[in-house]
Order: C-alpha cells, then sequence, then structure tokens
C-alpha cells in the first residue's frame, strides 16, 4: 500500500525521507500525476496521523521537490549531482517526465554563459550531415553519412543506427521516432532507433504525376500537429510540400507546389528550409538556386489552413546564404550571400517593398567576393546565432528608448547588437556548418570532423 502522509495545521504535509523530514503541500504532490508516489501521497492524506518514511535519498529528493514546487530544476542540484543520478531518482517518483521537460526548457539557456563541455565522437569516418536536438527530454540525433546516432539526455550513452539512406541530408526529431531524408534519393524515412527488427517505420512519398519516380526530401519541419516535407522530382523540374498528420502520418494537405515551364529555371526552386512560426501559426519555407544570373532566393510565409501563402519575396541582389524565424522576436534574419552580413525583417510589418535592415556594418565596401558563402545562421528563444567560418556570432536584441509615435502609442527602437561567441575557434578553427539548439545546450558541427562540440550555460554561471 502506498505510504500515508501527515495533515498538519494549514495543510501541510510532513514526509520522511531517508532520515529528513520535509514539508510541502497536498497541491505540491499532486502536480507529480497520478502515477506518481508523490500523488498517493497527497491522495491518502486523511487515512493517518503518521509520518510516512520513504527509504531514498533526501538531498536528491529535494532538488525534485524543488522542481515541483517551481518548474525548474535548481542550478545547485545540476552542479552536484551526476544527471543519471537525477533521473534515475526521477524515474523512483514517476517524475522522469517533468524532469525531462524541465531540462529541456528554454529557460535554462543562458546565451552570455555559455562554455565548451564536451566533444561526442561519431562512430565511422562520416562528418555530420544533419543535427536534431530532442525538444522534449535534451537528448540529441545526429547524422553522418548514411547513419544516424542518439544520444541520451546526459549525452553519455550513444546508440547507432544504419539507415538505407546513402547520407541522410535532413533529420528531425519527433519524440520516440525521427524523420530522415537524402536530396537524392527518394522518400521520408521515419526511424525507430529502437526497434530490434531494424529503424524503418514507415516511408513518406510524393510524385508529381502517377508514372514519375519517388522524389527526393529536401528539408523537414513540423508544427505541433503536422509533418512538414519539402520533395522535389528525380528530374529536378517540380517540387511541392507536403503536410503529413503526426498522430496518422496520413496526407493532410498539398502546398507550394511548382513545376518548371520552359527557361524558368527559378518557377520551380524547392524549399531547403522549413520552419514553423508558433507565434503566427506560419511556415516559413525558403530555397535558393544558382543559376545563369547568379543566386536566386524565394522565402515564402504559409498559411498551411488556406494553402495560401500570405508573404513572397524573390532574392536576386545579395540573396540569402541561410535564413531563419525568431518568434520571440517576431523577425526574419538573413546572411546576405554577397556581403555577409546579417540583415532582420519584422514580420508583423512586411509588405511587398524590401523589408531587409541590415544590422551589421552596411558600410562595408564589396569585395566581388561572396563573403556570406557557407554562413548559417539560427534562432533561439531570442538570440540569433551566425557562423562565421569556425566562429559564431550572437545578436540580441536592445532597447534603445521610445521611438516615433505610432497609431498605436510609442513604438521602442529596435536595436540588435552584436557579441562574439569567445572560444568557438578552440574547436580547432574549421568551418561551421551546423548549429542545433535544445535545452541549455548549443551544438556545434565542423566540416569534415567526426564529432560534434556540445556548449552548455547553467542559470547563474
Amino acid at each position: 500500500m502506498p505510504p500515508s502522509a501527515r495533515a498538519e495545521p494549514g495543510n501541510v504535509v510532513t514526509l520522511n525521507v531517508g532520515g529528513q523530514l520535509f514539508q510541502t503541500t497536498p497541491q505540491t504532490l499532486a502536480l507529480a500525476g497520478p502515477d506518481s508516489l508523490l500523488s498517493s501521497v497527497a491522495s491518502s492524506l486523511p487515512s493517518s496521523s503518521a509520518v510516512p518514511f520513504i527509504d531514498r535519498d533526501p538531498d536528491l529528493f529535494a532538488a525534485l521537490l524543488s522542481l515541483l514546487r517551481t518548474g525548474r530544476i535548481p542550478s545547485r542540484a545540476t552542479a552536484a549531482f551526476d544527471h543519471d543520478d537525477l533521473l534515475a531518482e526521477a524515474r523512483f517518483y514517476a517524475l522522469h517526465p517533468l524532469f525531462l521537460s524541465a531540462l529541456s526548457s528554454h529557460a535554462l539557456f543562458d546565451a552570455f554563459a555559455l562554455r565548451r563541455s564536451l566533444l561526442l565522437p561519431l562512430p565511422g569516418r562520416d562528418a555530420c550531415s544533419a543535427l536534431a536536438p530532442l525538444p522534449f527530454d535534451a537528448s540529441l540525433l545526429v547524422a553522418h553519412g548514411g547513419k544516424v546516432s542518439s544520444f541520451d539526455p546526459s549525452l553519455r550513452r550513444r546508440a547507432t543506427v544504419l539507415t538505407p539512406l546513402p547520407a541522410v541530408d535532413s533529420l528531425l526529431a519527433l519524440g520516440p521516432l525521427a524523420a530522415a531524408g537524402a536530396a537524392d534519393f527518394p522518400g521520408l524515412h521515419l526511424l525507430d532507433l529502437g526497434h530490434p527488427g531494424g529503424p524503418v517505420r514507415h516511408v513518406l512519398r510524393w510524385c508529381p504525376h502517377p508514372s514519375a519516380p519517388d522524389a527526393a526530401v529536401q528539408a523537414i519541419g513540423s508544427s505541433p500537429d503536422l509533418l512538414f516535407c519539402s520533395f522535389e522530382s528525380c528530374r529536378r523540374n517540380a517540387s511541392a510540400i507536403l503536410a503529413f498528420d503526426l498522430t496518422t502520418f496520413q496526407p493532410v494537405t498539398e502546398i507550394a507546389r511548382r513545376e518548371i515551364y520552359g527557361a524558368e529555371l527559378d518557377s520551380a526552386i524547392p524549399a531547403t528550409k522549413l520552419q514553423w512560426v508558433p507565434g503566427s501559426n506560419l511556415l516559413m519555407a525558403a530555397g535558393s538556386h544558382g543559376g545563369p544570373s547568379g543566386l536566386l532566393g524565394d522565402i515564402r510565409l504559409w498559411d498551411v489552413r488556406s494553402g495560401e501563402a500570405i508573404w513572397e519575396l524573390k532574392e536576386k541582389h545579395n540573396c540569402f546564404a541561410d535564413v531563419t524565424v525568431s518568434d520571440g522576436l517576431s523577425a526574419m534574419f538573413k546572411v546576405g550571400i554577397n556581403s555577409g552580413e546579417v540583415f532582420m525583417a519584422d514580420i508583423r510589418k512586411l509588405s511587398s517593398e524590401e523589408p531587409w535592415i541590415c544590422i551589421g556594418d552596411g558600410r562595408r565596401p564589396a569585395t566581388g567576393k561572396k563573403e556570406g558563402s557557407g554562413c548559417r545562421i539560427e534562432s533561439y528563444g531570442r538570440h540569433v546565432f551566425c557562423s562565421r567560418g569556425g566562429d559564431v556570432e550572437m545578436w540580441t536584441e536592445v532597447v534603445m528608448g521610445c521611438g516615433r509615435r505610432g497609431e498605436d502609442g510609442l513604438e521602442s527602437e529596435r536595436v540588435m547588437r552584436r557579441n562574439s561567441m569567445g572560444g568557438t575557434k578552440d574547436g580547432g578553427g574549421k568551418k561551421i556548418n551546423l548549429l542545433g539548439f535544445g535545452g541549455n545546450r548549443m551544438v556545434v558541427a565542423r566540416k569534415e570532423e567526426q564529432w560534434v562540440e556540445v556548449w552548455e550555460s547553467s542559470p547563474g554561471s
């Protein structure tokens, strides 16, 4: 039978854990969920006046009780205890879903306190080709060649599976599953990385015509309910974005279908980056194509429910090398392929006119080189990160008083400040080609390296 707890005056519950007394409330214990030992303690309050004894470590319990009270793991606990010890104790109390959720929370991320903590070696000779931090439990997926390695939340245990793909170019974590695709191999593969019978659970396909072969995958994204995949035909003359139900993986809708007509090569540029914007319920789809006139790009914001693009921008001059959306900043950011500078566009004020404002050094003279080639840009929380060669710079918003008066009152002037991430060149100086974020971590992959770097921050560090 589950132990009972003594209800003190004022509805206070007393527990004896490992010889140490703890006092809390039934409401706090109920937050553990119906399957937890602590929840059963809270529900049995009237049955006994004895203080129950739980033969567990009181220091670890104190950290988990703080998690119930605040929704966060105390920084002193993460510094004092091994991650596996905390997770094992959370499992005993059936608190591990809450523990893993807190571990992956944006609230743990302090961009100014990021420090390189460890290197994760990858088996085999292939360098990292895609990163996918799991948003719910702080674990990590890494694609290298045709393989996918999964690291547990502590990043100490690794499992690697071989996929049917010659090389995994796109990777997305979907809870217990992973979605993987290759730019030159048909089908979006849903992988069960822990299944003993093989990793492939299902293959999602698209072809432009009934007689055409299946298309290859150019990008993957997701919303809370839908899985998005950008397909391109094997002949490179047709493309589309398909939305699949995340529960059944059945196709729900098709958007952005394009085909090449005549010499208009830019009429079927596939989306090579998909990013869901939760605050607007829009899908950002961006892609570029190198043609006789240089690099051409296309960025669209899609209302998936109506199947309509509510905004589109065709880029010809200083096309993006990479582009991202920050929901927290309500803005898009790009790296110009020619200038190498970072530009921002407020997604609340988009129009048919040029939306970009240079937040870098717009006075830098043109060199004739593609200064932004190979740069990557990603957003996380209210920060934007841009890789330049072997280094990373971080952009943060600084509110500079009040600007002009608009219809809605005074508007604060938006100013983005560049911060250099000291120490990123310590990874050997090789070019950074991938950035990933989750919980309190930034994950960095470098060109031709058979490992990935993990940078971590701790609250109060």
